[in-house]
Order: structure tokens, then sequence, then C-alpha cells
């Protein structure tokens, strides 16, 4: 049939919503607009975020009798609270958080019988990852992925106690957290020292279960002497490099190239400290950490660990916010912000993605950094414990 100008004007008429540069809103509450690149990439990769604890506000209180939470109370996370999960992007969620103290191991316990509970409740929402026949299924099962951690090792008491905590669900255990404990020592210690004899058991007991060995919060040299004394790759889980920010949470060159030598992968964080010393900090600061590592043991060994749930502390009530800076050091270094713009909201794994994209990184690439590096290397420690225990 013979074009005419006005069936090509007609034609234009119809396909110009659609042309937009290749840009699409894909979110009926929102006007951000995404590539038609980064959607796809995103709805095609299993996209893991290993440090992501569902709600701030929920593991801020759920120590505090007098305050409910959704872990608490299962039934009160409702179908409304579940769709933001729904449209972000993300698969699986690492939701480990920090425990520590006299009583680390009752409260490390309550932490994760919570977390079973919860996920029990809400089988048909979510689903324990914690296998790597988990891990392969949950990109297809339509649920949210979770997996169990702690951000610290202080309630392995024995080294028996790694054999409890697997048996109910634990697959990652930070070594420390900021303070020194029996393991080894944090970032922010004043005195720095590799790990200890009784750390050396639990580790090699971890690699025999295949639970995942974390130094995200260790000092620079038990993260160094973890990746000689483990079996199985380190991780880090969610840092950044210390060569673009001097943060003592940061990671040296050293520190990452040992990890990536034992085929670990680095989380990268987009809290406002942890990315860059001084004001403007922006997704720009951020994506320079995802660049560092990429060039400095290869992009196979860079992830994401946004250390936020899907709103940030700044959207915490500010008594919980000031309440929980003040319960870190002085070098943390808080400011009056804490997220950054542009990854601070739920949609946050789509702008991700177009920074990558921006940055020229090969879709293959973009996978693995959104999901596919840590996919793999999680499925090795945990398929290695499995074939040892069998």
């Amino acid at each position: 049939m013979p074009f005419t100008r006005r069936s090509l004007l007609k034609a234009a008429a119809i396909a110009a919503p659609m042309i937009n540069l290749g840009r699409f809103r894909i979110f009926a509450a929102t006007n951000e607009r995404y590539s038609t690149r980064a959607i796809e990439l995103v709805q095609r990769s299993t996209v893991i975020d290993m440090l992501n604890p569902l709600s701030l506000y929920a593991a801020l209180v759920d120590q505090e009798p007098k305050q409910t939470s959704w872990l608490k109370d299962p039934p009160s996370f409702a179908a409304k609270d579940m769709q933001p999960f729904r449209d972000s992007g993300f698969n699986v969620l690492h939701i480990a958080v920090g425990t520590g103290g006299p009583d680390a191991y009752d409260s490390t316990l309550r932490f994760l019988a919570r977390w079973n509970g919860f996920i029990a409740h809400h089988s048909d929402w979510f689903m324990r990852v914690d296998s790597p026949e988990t891990l392969a299924k949950v990109k297809g099962s339509g649920k949210i992925g979770i997996i169990l951690g702690i951000q610290n090792s202080e309630h392995f008491r024995t080294v028996d106690d790694v054999d409890f905590f697997y048996s109910i669900g634990q697959r990652v255990s930070q070594l420390t957290y900021n303070s020194r404990n029996m393991i080894g020592t944090g970032s922010t210690e004043r005195n720095d020292s590799a790990i200890s004899d009784f750390g050396v058991e639990v580790v090699e007991r971890m690699n025999k279960l295949g639970m995942a060995v974390d130094v995200s919060h260790c000092g620079d040299m038990t993260s160094i002497d973890a990746c000689a004394v483990s079996k199985q790759p380190v991780l880090i889980t969610h840092s950044n490099c210390r060569a673009l920010n001097p943060h003592p949470r940061c990671k040296t060159d050293e520190a990452i190239k040992k990890v990536a030598a034992t085929g670990g992968v680095m989380g990268i964080t987009g809290v406002r400290m942890f990315v860059k010393a001084s004001e403007p900090t922006t997704v720009e600061d951020v994506l320079n950490h995802y660049d560092h590592v990429a060039r400095l043991v290869g992009v196979e060994h860079v992830g994401v660990g946004s250390d936020i749930d899907l709103y940030g502390y700044d959207a915490l009530p500010e008594p919980i916010r000031k309440r929980l800076h003040a319960s870190y050091k002085a070098s943390y270094g808080f400011r009056e912000k804490d997220d950054i713009e542009g990854l601070n909201h739920p949609k946050r794994t789509f702008d991700l993605a177009e920074g990558l994209i921006r940055r020229g990184y090969s879709d293959g690439d973009i996978e693995g950094i959104l999901g596919g590096n840590f996919k793999r290397v999680l499925s090795g420690i945990w398929g290695a414990g499995g074939e040892k225990r069998g």
C-alpha cells in the first residue's frame, strides 16, 4: 500500500510516545523514566543486594520490648508493604544486622528465629535462600529471596556454635563488627591485629559447612588474614574503596586484591560518608567505586551491597536516626544526610543500571554487577560446604 503524507504523519503520531529516546515510565506512581536497556537488564538479572535489611526501622526497634515491628508481628506486613519490593527489581536481599556484646548469642538467636518465622508466615511472598538450588530458582519464583546473615561472629562462643547457627539458616557471617572480638579486630579499633587462633578454627568450620566469610567491617589485618586462612572465597558484602575515600570502613587496595584472589566479590555501598570525604557527594561518586574495583581486580569481583533498606536512613524518624548515630564512634563522620539522592528510593536498581550503562559497561558485566557475581560465588561456597557435609 503506498504511503501518503497523511499516513506517515499518523504513524509518527502513534509512534511518538514510544520513541522518547528509548526511555519509559514503568511505574504509575512516579515520573522517573528509564531506558529500555536498563529495564531489560534488571528484568533478566537475578538482582542481589548483599546488605539490605528489608526495613531499617524494624531492624532498629526489634530489640526494644515496647515497640513492634514486622519481625515481631508478621501479620502486620501487608500487601501494600510488599508492593514496593515487587517493583524494586531486587530478587535477593541479605538482611544482616550487627549483634554483639554479652548477649550476642541470645540476640542473634532471637533475630534469626524471628526472620524464620516471618518468612514462614509470608511464604507466598518470601523464600529463604540458603543453597545453590534455592538461589537458582528464586528469580523464577516471583518471591523475594532472603539470605540470613549476621554482621558479627560474636555469637560463636565455641566452634560448634557455627554448626548450630548454620542449622537454623545462617549462611553469611561477618567476622567482626567495628570492634575487636575473640576472632579478630574491627575497622574502628585503635590498634589493628590479625585473626586469633580461635578465629582460624571458626573460619575453618565455616568453610566446611558452607557459610560465607564476610570481612566488610573488619580491620585491615583481619581482612587480609581472613583471605590467607579461608579455603573458600572471602566476601566484602558492603564497603567502598579507601583509595577514593580515607574512611576506616573503606577497604585498602591490598585487601580488595586479596579478596579477589580468593575468588570473592565486593559489594559497593551508597552510604554517604563511605562514598566521599567531602560534598557534593553524588551517584557519580558511587559509580567511581564500582569503576575502581573493576579496574583493580576485574568486573567479576564487584557487586551491590547498599547498606540501606528501600528508603534509606534519612527516611527514619529523626529520634531513631540520631540514636543510631550516637551508637558509633566519631570516626564514622556522620553528616546531615546519610543517603545519596538518586540511590535512596525503592527503584534505585534501575538508576544503578543506568549509571553503569553511562560508564560503558557491557550487558554481561552489568548483569554480573547487579547480582550474577554474588550468585556465582555464593553458589560455589554453599555448594562446596554441602559436598563436604555429604
